[in-house]
């Protein structure tokens, strides 16, 4: 464990509803969607955007409408001042938390007094893999890559990489879908009681419908708000049994026990307690501690269980610290992986729910769970939570803060 230089507080954070694929945030612009979110945190908390000393935005897909970053792009299409700066970053899945970190660790080390950690990715417009899609322009892994994997296989695709973490684990298909039933139960009961919002101070902001027409070349305003998660449907044992294998014959991977292709736009405002008073700001949380990870890309889904240890280990404590965890469902595989490994109570883990029923806006999705979360430890009172995620390559992330 070692001292912060400085503190680095949770002031707030906000979200849009994750909206379904080809859904009702399908016509967002990237750049409008995240500068949505970024108003609505400044508005809602009295702050001039001009004391905003950087923005720090995720986002996995750096190509076409989230190309020429698109971080910069959100500032200036909410009418921020021209003189705030911003950044895009990319770390896979937890491109969103990881510009958490950044906002957090500039605020430490007292480069900056006020940042916001943000994450965006509208995969109707923007679909996963579109950036190596492009011709001509060569792709990620040059040949040293393949000749370093060729001896098991080559480099896989994160479907295949769950499968084979299912494996190592024992994980059955049943166990799998038992994970993804209660994923949307837990999910379906957070919407019921209202534990998202939106309303005043919840961390969803209702947004106006825009659908993506692609047929006729156009974005059509629907009329409607849209302020829930288009993801929660209505499950069961069955249709999930019902669903073949995604990525391999008589696999294990289904699209019930994975996370979801969505849009969604997301924003945390980062301080220091003494510039949070200046301000005039309440901070909601405080960060403990924060880590990185890597471990070999073909098992890419078990990252957060070194992620967590390390993240733990600066804090100096154990999961039995920890009120409640924020794990990543990129697939249901690593999530068990993760429970297996660090032996938490999964009656704590993503109690309302995670990706596989609410979907995962790639470089959104951790800037969400983080909203989630703090919402989560102010219901119970206070306490520490945990937060991890992991990425394609075998990145990961964790982080935790305290509340109360």
């Amino acid at each position: 464990m070692y001292p912060l230089p400085v503190d680095a507080v949770l002031v707030d954070a906000v979200r849009t509803p994750i909206g379904a694929r080809n859904g009702p945030l399908s016509g967002w612009h990237p750049a409008d969607l995240t500068g949505f979110v970024l108003r609505a945190l400044a508005e809602r908390n009295g702050l001039d955007p001009a004391a905003v000393d950087d923005v720090v935005v995720g986002c996995v897909t750096q190509v076409g409408a989230q190309s020429l970053d698109v971080g910069r792009n959100a500032v200036l299409a909410a009418g921020w001042p021209h003189t705030v700066p911003a950044a895009t970053v990319d770390r896979q899945c937890a491109s969103g938390q990881q510009a958490v970190h950044a906002a957090a660790h500039s605020v430490m080390a007292g480069a900056a007094g006020v940042v916001v950690g943000a994450g965006v990715e509208v995969m109707s417009l923007v679909p996963l893999g579109a950036a190596v899609a492009v011709r001509d322009v060569g792709q990620p892994f040059p040949p040293s890559i393949h000749e370093r994997y060729e001896a098991v296989g080559g480099l896989q695709p994160q479907g295949i990489a769950a499968e084979l973490v299912a494996e190592r684990y024992g994980l059955s298909r049943e166990a799998l879908d038992a994970y993804g039933l209660s994923s949307q139960d837990r999910a379906a009961a957070a919407v019921a009681a209202g534990r998202f919002g939106p309303g005043d101070g919840a961390e969803i902001v209702a947004v106006p419908g825009r659908l993506l027409d692609r047929e006729g070349h156009r974005v059509v305003d629907t009329g409607a708000t849209v302020h829930l998660d288009g993801g929660v449907r209505p499950t069961t044992a069955e249709s999930l049994a019902g669903l073949k294998p995604a990525y391999k014959e008589n696999g294990r991977i289904t699209a019930g026990n994975s996370a979801q292709i969505s849009d969604g736009a997301a924003a945390a405002l980062i301080t220091n307690g003494a510039r949070a008073a200046e301000l005039g700001l309440t901070p909601r949380a405080r960060f403990v501690s924060f880590a990185t990870a890597a471990v070999d890309p073909l098992l890419m889904h078990t990252g957060p269980i070194p992620a967590t240890a390390a993240a733990l280990a600066q804090a100096g404590l154990t999961m039995a610290d920890i009120a409640v965890a924020e794990v990543h469902e990129g697939y249901a595989a690593g999530v068990l992986a993760w429970l297996a490994e660090t032996g938490a109570d999964p009656e704590r883990v993503n109690p309302n729910g995670g990706a596989i029923a609410l979907g995962h806006p790639l470089g959104c999705s951790g800037v969400r769970m983080l909203a989630t979360l703090t919402a989560e430890l102010e219901r119970r009172g206070g306490g520490r939570g945990l937060l991890t995620m992991g990425g394609t390559g075998g990145l990961a992330t964790a982080l935790v803060l305290e509340v109360g």
